[in-house]
């Protein structure tokens, strides 16, 4: 019996709760706006990434490239390599996650309690030392599965035909911006795709930070919005339907990510922050009437180790509604 039809039953009931999350109007008082947030915080591993490692897994499978005696080795900021964890560990699949030893503690608990080997590198500002590192283990290794998230058209595929899809049915088919952060391109340029095909007048705006806007033009610098902008432009923004960068700093996105915690009660992480500063300046540009659309990428538990969590004093100096400057 094929070994892909035995896993199929034990991972049936974990692969259906992934997708097909809330869109959760956010009203913002002060700003006089709401902001329309995909709440992919509630993903089962806690993050949109789980819509690619499911899609990538079973699509792999299906085509025999993933055999019971496959290795799924991925290199990742730690979202997708929870993710691959996760379904891996559901359909029954070796785990192998690259990453940077600068990533939270957090993640690499998660990733190692799912079962999944963890291999920290150092990156020297270059995520590109990782993917290297994994092809290199591929070529000497032929069972090795690489699900090649930057570059694979199956992590567009599948914000085009889902993401982008559920957000237009929970907008009643109006979308007048679209706003989110970069990391492999799949979520922005998949989106990007359903959306435009939908509502041609929507603008498609890439979040990026300030210290790191490569989309401006400007060079790399460090950054603490984990999960975004890794250093390079990655191959799927290519193909992204893109009107304009929203640019945010660091400082401002953990404001955010703060003020969502307290006001709203959303446990969500610094890029989802990082997101709402972008579409609120999207939105003011835009106009209180807008249909601006975002995603809320993950959930803050990962981030307890991180700048995220220390202690805020209560004279701070934050600003609750953070400046962002556009492009486009």
């Amino acid at each position: 019996m094929n070994a892909a039809f035995l896993r199929q039953p034990r991972a049936s009931a974990l692969l259906s709760l992934i997708g097909n999350t809330p869109l959760a109007p956010l009203r913002f008082e002060p700003e006089g706006v709401t902001i329309h947030a995909k709440c992919e915080f509630l993903n089962p591993s806690g993050s949109v990434k789980d819509r690619l490692a499911r899609h990538v897994l079973l699509d792999a499978e299906a085509r025999g490239l993933l055999r019971p005696d496959s290795t799924i080795v991925e290199c990742t900021s730690g979202n997708t390599g929870i993710a691959l964890a996760m379904v891996g560990a559901a359909m029954g699949c070796r785990v192998t996650i690259l990453m940077s030893s600068g990533a939270s503690e957090e993640r690499r608990r998660l990733i190692r309690r799912l079962g999944a080997e963890l291999i920290l590198f150092e990156s020297a500002g270059r995520y590109q030392t990782g993917i290297e590192m994994s092809r290199e283990m591929a070529a000497r290794d032929p069972r090795i599965f690489l699900p090649r998230q930057f570059e694979n058209p199956l992590n567009v595929e599948d914000h085009e035909h889902g993401t982008g899809l559920e957000i237009l049915r929970q907008t009643g088919g109006r979308v007048d911006a679209f706003v989110s952060g970069f990391g492999t391109g799949g979520t922005l340029a998949g989106c990007g795709k359903a959306i435009k095909a939908a509502c041609p007048q929507a603008r498609i705006i890439a979040m990026e930070p300030a210290e790191q806007a490569l989309l401006a033009g400007e060079c790399p610098c460090c950054h603490f919005i984990e999960g975004v902008a890794d250093g390079f432009i990655p191959p799927l923004l290519r193909g992204a339907p893109l009107d304009g960068e929203v640019k945010v700093r660091s400082a401002d996105a953990m404001a955010m990510a703060r003020r969502l915690h307290r006001e709203f009660g959303l446990l969500v992480g610094t890029s989802s922050g990082a997101n709402i500063v972008a579409a609120l300046e999207v939105s003011r540009q835009l106009g209180p009437a807008a249909t601006v659309v975002t995603l809320l990428c993950d959930r803050a538990e990962r981030y307890f180790s991180t700048a995220l969590f220390e202690q805020v004093p209560a004279a701070s100096s934050e600003n609750p509604c953070p400046s962002a400057s556009i492009r486009g």
